[in-house]
């Protein structure tokens, strides 16, 4: 138990080494670090918006708009499908797409059971549990109604949500802005807290964009009288021009959309700022046979049900790339193609709380915070130190190396660290010397039965480490639960008190453990207090 070979030695003092390098960067600001060597390290801990200050912003869900977005699919998806049927297309009529259902009649009865077969491929499975996304019923005969189950209902919007929740992430990150939180809260809510960001406007007004850009072609048969009235052909809708407000009428059905861009930035050309934009392989093609087939006629770029611009295709555009052009600044182009490159949302987003936290109110917690730890150090080593004189010196010096080991560790992972990780923080120099006071309790009962100093010493490491294991796997395993369920102050506390305990057992025995046999080789005390 006390031996050390010269290997584990210097490998001991190599990872403390490092622990200490690696979390100087969090005693110095910014600026001074910037100014280091390329070589030396630069990670530092973040900061959470309790203690930098920031934004809070609560996003909800709508579930009806998603609701009926997963009808529209289906009733596309199920009339495709019956055109497309093998044998023959399966003829239907009387579409409806109200009350929560898609319906239609199949017009020859005989084809009733070929065509519910084929739908009912379209429903998909929910995980082992027996159920679909969709039930496919047949009503007064030739009647074929689909009904989203409530199965399919939460996995749509659990599904939306995850991808909600990193479209968001990739929006967040397009701004520049340094470790944002974003999590979910419960079924149909997220929150996105930005360190670091006092005005919030701009991040709402990103956030809450769906940004579904989609090409559709412009209706110039519809009548104008028709147009102003609201009223659109069949197969057409009316859309707003997003400068004028003035009505257009556009084809239902988009050529292409925003699913097929591969990139877009805002450029300046003619003075004017515009989006340039590029598909991929499919979208190009398809882009190209489009344009190739309407040569002379508008069409529309349609952000969002709002048209951006319907200018006319001169000519067809065979390159997979083109300008989106409008009344754009520097900041709104800018807006539009960091939209676009995030990808749109898959639900709408509104925004029902937002709050924004003073960097003087975070100042003031860090001031406390930091108090706290040096009240907590200093009335721990005074203890240590009377108690247990040399071996209290040992473990005091085991402390500060484990705060070293700690903020190293928190910046090399880019953890974030909030008002509660400081709590989780000053628990850990409490639970860090409380394995040497077990050490030394054990050591002293050893020497009270009259064993030799160094067979005390063996002993009182070797009984105590299978206690002071036990203790700290089950404090880890508790934190570990928080940390995968818990979320924002919950969750920076468990991470904080997770590594503090793994850092705390390696310091508390095995640096301590290290210091007293380096001693005892050098001294030999035929008799020690303790």
């Amino acid at each position: 138990m006390l031996e050390f070979s010269k290997v584990k030695i210097w490998s001991i003092i190599a990872v403390l080494v490092a622990g200490v390098i690696f979390s100087l960067p969090n005693f110095f600001s910014e600026k001074q670090v910037d100014a280091w060597p390329d070589w030396a390290p630069s990670a530092r801990m973040n900061l959470g918006l309790d203690l930098r200050g920031g934004s809070h912003i609560l996003l909800e869900a709508n579930a009806d708009t998603l609701a009926r977005a997963n009808l529209d699919k289906m009733e596309d998806d199920a009339l495709s499908e019956l055109r497309r049927a093998e044998g023959g297309a399966i003829t239907v009529g009387d579409v409806s797409n109200r009350g929560g259902r898609v319906s239609f009649l199949v017009r020859n009865v005989d084809e009733v059971d070929r065509a519910v077969d084929l739908l009912r491929n379209l429903s998909l499975p929910i995980g082992v549990t027996g159920q679909r996304s969709f039930n496919v019923e047949v009503a007064d005969g030739n009647r074929i109604v689909l009904t989203q189950t409530s199965a399919g209902r939460v996995q749509a919007m659990n599904s939306a949500m995850t991808q909600a929740v990193e479209v968001i992430r990739r929006r967040i990150d397009e701004l520049g802005t340094r470790e944002p939180t974003i999590i979910r809260q419960g079924a149909e809510r997220i929150v996105v807290q930005v360190p670091g960001l006092q005005d919030p406007s701009a991040l709402k007004e990103l956030l809450g964009k769906t940004a579904q850009l989609e090409f559709k072609l412009v209706d110039f048969d519809a009548d104008p009288s028709d147009i102003a009235a609201g009223r659109a052909p069949a197969g057409s809708q009316i859309l707003p021009m997003s400068d004028t407000g003035q009505p257009i009428a556009v084809k239902r059905r988009a050529i292409i959309t925003g699913d097929q861009l591969i990139d877009a930035q805002q450029t300046l050309q003619q003075g004017q700022w515009v989006v340039s934009f590029r598909f991929d392989s499919t979208g190009s093609r398809r882009f190209a046979r489009v344009t190739q087939e309407n040569v002379g006629k508008p069409f529309a770029i349609v952000l969002d049900n709002r048209v951006i611009s319907a200018p006319n295709i001169n000519e067809p555009i065979l390159g997979g790339s083109g300008v989106i052009s409008g009344s754009f600044n520097a900041e709104s182009s800018n807006e539009l193609a960091i939209l676009l490159r995030s990808g749109k949302l898959p639900v709408e987003l509104k925004v029902v709380e937002e709050r924004t936290v003073g960097p003087d109110l975070g100042a003031d917690s860090i001031r406390s915070g930091t108090i706290a730890s040096i009240i907590a150090v200093a009335a721990v080593v005074g203890f240590m130190l009377i108690t247990y004189g040399r071996f209290g010196f040992y473990a005091n010096i085991a402390l500060v190396l484990n705060v070293f080991l700690i903020i190293a560790v928190m910046s090399l992972m880019g953890a974030t660290l909030t008002l509660p990780g400081i709590a989780g923080f000053v628990l850990t120099i409490g639970a860090t010397v409380d394995a040497n006071v077990l050490i030394n309790e054990r050591i002293r009962e050893e020497l009270r039965k009259g064993v030799r100093v160094r067979q005390a010493i063996e002993n009182g490491y070797k009984m105590a480490s299978g206690t002071i294991w036990d203790a700290n796997i089950t404090n880890v395993i508790a934190a570990v639960i928080m940390m995968w369920l818990g979320s924002g102050p919950i969750k920076g506390f468990a991470v904080v008190l997770t590594i503090g305990i793994i850092t705390s057992v390696f310091t508390a025995v095995t640096v301590t453990r290290l210091m007293v046999v380096l001693w005892l080789r050098r001294a030999r005390p035929a008799s020690i207090t303790i």
